[in-house]
């Protein structure tokens, strides 16, 4: 038996009515001693200890130091090897309002704090991962995920569903408004680098890209009964080209997988946590990677975390840009449409980089990755 803030949430009239996943933040209210049985994972690797000196960093990255022209050239060295054996990076010297992401903050977390009856109003319609509700369908023998998400398509603003961007509450929608903006600039910036860094034209990635698209998933984990026993995220990679992460509070829960190993990250202050996506790893050939991350869960805490996803033009195709693309090393993906793309990594099979990896990648035995 479960408990009853496990139960699911019906949607709509009787007439079309709509089974969705239960609130975990509702169900944490409850002052459980035991993780019901649906979030129970009994395969989750141990991390390395965070209390250990040998604790590896995330490469921290000045993006001040990269659009400065005296020297940049140093920051470029740093970047690159940060794409390459992490795919992950903290962004300082970013140039974002600190008012504005403080503002966002907290507007995500009274988004979270809605009451139900609120919440009802902008929860998924059925067929859509957009509102409230879990993004991707699972097998129904797979464990849940220990968290409460909200998703929403926010650039080009034409993509907007009328029933969610305009029925945010204020002042939270106005101020997400403004920070879609400054993450599309931001991104923007990272691919002209990121280009520089990769040794192309400056703008050959942002211009293969076209008329990038945002998204942005936000993330509501509560205390947890048994947190050694279930998962935030399971582990996965982005289907974004880059993902820029904006801690809600100074909680820890994001975890990175390096050689193998299951490496927290420890968020600094006023700083960005960027990822790369599987879109970047095939644009780039397989130069840069994108790398498996999981979130975890706190006992006592709550964590709150703001993922923007920038992705290629939905009308677009993805393949290596061509300036990578050599005799030396030849195309190692497969060049398809965005929606072809997006398509395979929703599938309920996907696990991990088993898209890309399994389905895109080209297989010659003669090319050294």
């Amino acid at each position: 038996m479960e408990p009853e803030g496990a139960q699911e949430l019906v949607i709509g009239s009787s007439s079309s009515r709509h089974l969705v996943a239960p609130s975990v933040k509702e169900l944490a209210k409850e002052a459980l001693t035991k993780v019901p049985e649906r979030y129970v994972n009994p395969d989750i690797d141990p991390p390395i200890l965070s209390n250990t000196h040998s604790l590896p960093l995330l490469p921290v990255i000045d993006l001040g130091k990269l659009l400065a022209e005296e020297v940049k050239a140093s920051e470029l060295e740093k970047l690159d090897l940060a794409c390459k054996e992490w795919g992950f990076l903290q962004l300082i010297n970013h140039g974002v309002d600190m008012k504005l992401v403080e503002d966002v903050k907290k507007g995500a977390q009274e988004l979270f704090n809605l009451s139900m009856e609120e919440k009802k109003n902008l929860w998924q319609k059925p067929g859509d991962m957009e509102g409230f509700g879990q993004m991707i369908d699972k097998p129904k023998e797979e464990p849940s995920d220990w968290v409460d998400g909200f998703y929403i398509l926010t650039l080009p603003s034409q993509a907007r569903k009328p029933h969610l961007f305009p029925n945010l509450p204020q002042p939270f929608r106005e101020n997400l408004e403004v920070y879609c903006k400054e993450m599309e600039e931001l991104a923007i910036k990272m691919y002209v680098v990121i280009g520089e860094a990769l040794g192309t034209a400056g703008k050959e990635i942002k211009e293969g890209l076209g008329e990038a698209g945002q998204a942005i998933r936000m993330n509501y984990y509560p205390p947890c009964p048994q947190p050694e026993n279930v998962l935030g995220l399971k582990p996965h990679t982005d289907a974004s080209a880059l993902t820029i992460l904006l801690q809600g509070n100074q909680v820890e829960g994001l975890q990175v997988r390096k050689d193998g190993t299951w490496v927290p990250v420890q968020p600094l202050p006023n700083a960005f946590i960027v990822s790369l996506g599987d879109v970047l790893e095939v644009v780039t050939n397989g130069i840069y990677k994108s790398s498996e991350h999981r979130a975890v869960v706190n006992s006592t805490k709550e964590r709150i975390s703001i993922a923007t996803f920038s992705g290629p033009d939905w009308r677009g195709n993805i393949g290596p840009t061509p300036s990578v693309v050599t005799p030396q090393r030849p195309a190692l993906f497969k060049t398809i449409s965005v929606a072809e793309f997006y398509k395979g990594y929703l599938s309920s099979e996907h696990r991990g980089k088993s898209y890309i990896n399994n389905v895109l990648r080209i297989r010659n035995e003669n090319i050294k990755v």
